[in-house]
């Protein structure tokens, strides 16, 4: 398996190469040279397979020869076995013909584990067989640098920097960054929104020479491996309602594309998956690209579901890639204009392209807690805001004809626990082993919105351990 840029001019990779990049040279986005497909027949062999198996069976295609089957089906196996819940990936009936998927049971109780618990192991193994050493660098609205850091804490080839809006995510979600104490780690603060911080990974990855001084690379979902290894979870869910001789639709609470991008990509692959829902807080881009073709960035503003809070969908690229038949030149223009003017021009056939697929919503902070209340009243379900727009918007756009829905339950509630208390009246207690975490000293730093301060910093942390 080979890869690619969205935008043609890096280097074509293979996936050891696009794991230890994570964006490509010219700012684009890695995706495969072609895709893997499925037959009926392949899809039905595959019932059954415990998660760890299925994972393996779906990702060793984009792997190819870097690793081998078997130890892949090893990296899976270890990847998942501490996971609290021995379905991994459990479905949970709240009404007729509508389910929610729970992807938080993973150490840091969220979807983010899915894949990094996975992501970490795939890094250790690439990078003992080269001898190398990396610099991890990211940014997060909430789950995936904890998810990251837990997969990256103490290893001995891997350092590790996030970047969070300062005071703009969770107490849980901050203390489960900022309480690893490994000398490997190191939590940034900025002062700014999650897209500042965005922006900041994305110019280090544009500073060709930082980038080479410390061989940085990328855990988000930015990194093609990301995106691969959550591919197995949908799959693992319409193969439960009988896939591939039952479609069925997918409803993603989702601010920067990646998850809901692995379920296209999994239709992509021939999974029959009739309808995709992107559900949206305040900051609705996504939502508004999809009902009226405006992809327009307005200022990010604060809200229950803090993971969401995002103006640059960073994976909506690849899509973009996807849907304007790979052209890696109009998709590197319109990438450009939008960064230039903060509006991406998408022509109208391909929107019309998106809209066969996509369908948008947007829930409010008001709503958002009505439809937690409202679950909890109705089903008995406890879910954190995320999960709860996941479930409006699947709710809002029923795909009928008896195709059931799959929400994704992308965070624990306890997660947000200030947030479902207001709503239900009930506190979410953490699970035991994160008991004690706002007993656990922290360890931050506080930076402006400003590269070289935190290219400083990350410096910094790399010469520590070097």
């Amino acid at each position: 398996m080979r890869y690619v840029s969205t935008r043609g001019q890096a280097p074509i990779r293979d996936f050891s190469g696009v794991l230890l990049a994570g964006l490509a040279e010219d700012g684009g986005l890695y995706v495969p040279e072609s895709w893997p497909h499925y037959s009926a027949a392949d899809w039905r062999a595959m019932r059954g397979l415990p998660y760890h198996a299925l994972a393996a069976r779906l990702i060793q295609p984009f792997v190819g020869d870097a690793i081998s089957s078997s130890t892949l089906a090893t990296l899976c196996r270890d990847a998942y076995a501490g996971f609290g819940h021995p379905a991994v990936v459990p479905l949970i009936q709240l009404d007729t013909g509508l389910f929610v998927q729970e992807l938080f049971h993973g150490p840091t109780l969220s979807f983010k584990d899915m894949a990094l618990q996975l992501v970490g192991r795939l890094f250790d193994h690439v990078l003992a067989a080269s001898d190398a050493r990396v610099t991890i660098v990211g940014a997060t609205s909430g789950d995936t640098g904890s998810a990251a850091i837990e997969a990256s804490a103490g290893r001995d080839r891997i350092d590790i920097a996030f970047l969070h809006p300062h005071g703009r995510i969770s107490d849980v979600q901050r203390r489960q960054m900022t309480t690893v104490a490994a000398p490997n780690v190191s939590n940034i603060a900025i002062e700014g929104t999650f897209d500042d911080c965005q922006d900041l990974v994305k110019a280090m990855f544009a500073d060709a020479p930082f980038r080479q001084e410390l061989h940085i690379s990328a855990m988000n979902s930015i990194n093609w491996a990301r995106i691969a290894a959550q591919i197995p979870y949908y799959v693992a869910a319409a193969l439960a309602f009988g896939a591939p001789d039952r479609e069925v639709a997918f409803s993603v609470p989702t601010g920067n594309f990646g998850n809901v991008f692995a379920a296209w990509a999994a239709r992509r692959m021939g999974l029959p998956v009739t309808r995709l829902i992107v559900g949206s807080n305040r900051n609705d881009i996504l939502t508004r690209f999809l009902a009226s073709n405006d992809m327009s960035i307005v200022a990010v503003e604060p809200s229950l579901s803090p993971s969401m809070d995002i103006q640059v969908s960073s994976n909506f690229e690849r899509l973009l890639f996807e849907t304007l038949d790979r052209d890696a030149g109009a998709t590197a223009d319109a990438m450009a204009e939008f960064r230039r003017t903060g509006t991406m021009v998408v022509p109208d056939a391909t929107w019309h392209r998106c809209r066969t697929v996509f369908h948008g919503f947007r829930l409010d902070d008001a709503g958002t807690e009505q439809e937690i209340a409202r679950l909890r009243e109705v089903s008995g379900y406890l879910a954190d805001p995320h999960t709860a727009i996941g479930v409006a918007a699947a709710i809002a756009h029923p795909p009928g004809h008896g195709v059931p829905t799959i929400a994704m339950a992308t965070a624990h509630p306890a997660k947000f626990p200030d947030a479902v208390e207001r709503a239900t009246g009930i506190r979410p207690a953490l699970p035991p082993r994160l008991a004690d975490l706002f007993d656990r000293p922290e360890q931050f730093s506080v930076l402006p919105n400003d590269l070289v301060a935190v290219e400083t910093q990350v410096r910094a942390l790399a010469r520590r351990n070097a």
